[in-house]
C-alpha cells in the first residue's frame, strides 16, 4: 500500500443507517429461478447481459446519490433447470420502465469458479464480483443475535484505495489505476495487465495492484474496544485469517458491507481503531490454478 495511505483508518462503509444517501452499504437481493428477465440498457462500458432478472424493487446503492457507483446485485437462485447466477449492474437506474446501466457482469453459474475474461471489465473496479466480497450481517451474526453474534467471516473483505495501481493480480481480472512498473531490465511494463505475484515486476511507481490481498499483521493487537464490541471483533478475526482485498478506488481504507438494521454502528466503530499500516501484502500465487479461475490449490 502506498506510504501516503498508511495512516489511513479502516472506515466501515457500511451500517444500520437508512437516511438518505443511504443505505449505508451495497445492498442485493435474491430472486426465484423463474424470475422474469426484463430489457437492461448499458450506456458506457462493457455488457454481458441485455436482459436479467432485475425487478423494478431492486435495491440500488445510494439511491438518491444520482453521481454514485449504484450498484444493483441480484442472486438468481437456481431451479427448473437454471443453474444460480449472479447478475450485478454498475450506475442501475429504473424509472418506470426497463433497467439502464453503465457497465454489467454475469456469472452464470455460480457453482463454478471461472472468473469473467482478462480486461474485459465487470461492475468493479477490479474485475472481482461485488456481492460475494461484501460483509453481511449473517455471517457475522451467525447463529446468535445482533448483541451477542457468533458467526465467522471466510473470505477477504472488499476494500477501496484513493488510488488503486495500474495492473492487477490474480484473482482481480481488471484496474482503474495509476502508475506504472518495470521489469527486471528496467522496461516499463504494459499497464492495464496482469502482473504475477509469483515474479513479480523490479519495481513500480506505487503499490497496491488491483486484487491484493492484505491480511491484519500477527504483530497487531485486537484493539481494546473489540471486547465490547463483538460485531467488530468477528470481523478482525476475519481480517486475521482472510484479510481484506483491493477492489476499487474511493476513500482509502474503505471497508464495504451491506446495509442492514443488524448492524451496530457504534459496535463497527471499533474497527477504525485499526489503519492500513495494520496491514500486509500477502502473496497468494502459490493457491492460483489458473488465472482464469477463482479455484485454489488447496
Amino acid at each position: 500500500i502506498y506510504s501516503g495511505y498508511l495512516s489511513s483508518t479502516i472506515k466501515p462503509f457500511f451500517g444500520s443507517n437508512g437516511n438518505p444517501p443511504f443505505p449505508n452499504g451495497i445492498p442485493m437481493i435474491a430472486v426465484p429461478a423463474g424470475q422474469p428477465n426484463v430489457a437492461v440498457s448499458t450506456t458506457l462500458y462493457q455488457s454481458y447481459f441485455t436482459s436479467g432478472p432485475i425487478p423494478a424493487y431492486a435495491p440500488v446503492e445510494g439511491t438518491s446519490n444520482n453521481d454514485g457507483d449504484r450498484h444493483v446485485l441480484v442472486y438468481r437462485q437456481a431451479g427448473s433447470g437454471s443453474k444460480p447466477a449472479l447478475y450485478e449492474m454498475w450506475q442501475g437506474i429504473y424509472q418506470n420502465g426497463p433497467w439502464t446501466d453503465s457497465s454489467n457482469a454475469l456469472w452464470p453459474d455460480t457453482t463454478s469458479n471461472a472468473l469473467t475474461e482478462q480486461g474485459n471489465g465487470t461492475s468493479d473496479a477490479a474485475g472481482l464480483p461485488v456481492a460475494p466480497l461484501l460483509l453481511n450481517a449473517d455471517e457475522v451474526i451467525g447463529s446468535g443475535t445482533p448483541s451477542a453474534p457468533s458467526g465467522v467471516v471466510q473470505h477477504p473483505v472488499r476494500f477501496t484505495l484513493n488510488h488503486m495501481l495500474n495492473y492487477w493480480v490474480w484473482p482481480a481480472t481488471e484496474t482503474a489505476g495509476v502508475g506504472s512498473c518495470q521489469d527486471g531490465t528496467g522496461t516499463t511494463m504494459p499497464t492495464q495487465n496482469l502482473i504475477s505475484q509469483a515474479a513479480p515486476p523490479s519495481s513500480c511507481s506505487v503499490p497496491g495492484p488491483a486484487g491484493e490481498i492484505y491480511r491484519l499483521k500477527a504483530s497487531v493487537g485486537t484493539p481494546g474496544c473489540a471486547g465490547a464490541s463483538p460485531q467488530a471483533a468477528i470481523i478482525i478475526t476475519g481480517f486475521r485469517n482472510y484479510g481484506i482485498i483491493l477492489a476499487d478506488n474511493g476513500d482509502s481504507g474503505g471497508l464495504i458491507g451491506t446495509p442492514d438494521a443488524r448492524w451496530n454502528d457504534d459496535d463497527l466503530s471499533c474497527l477504525r481503531q485499526l489503519t492500513l499500516a495494520d496491514f500486509e501484502p500477502v502473496n497468494v500465487s502459490s493457491l492460483m490454478v489458473s488465472a482464469d479461475s477463482g479455484a485454489t490449490s488447496k
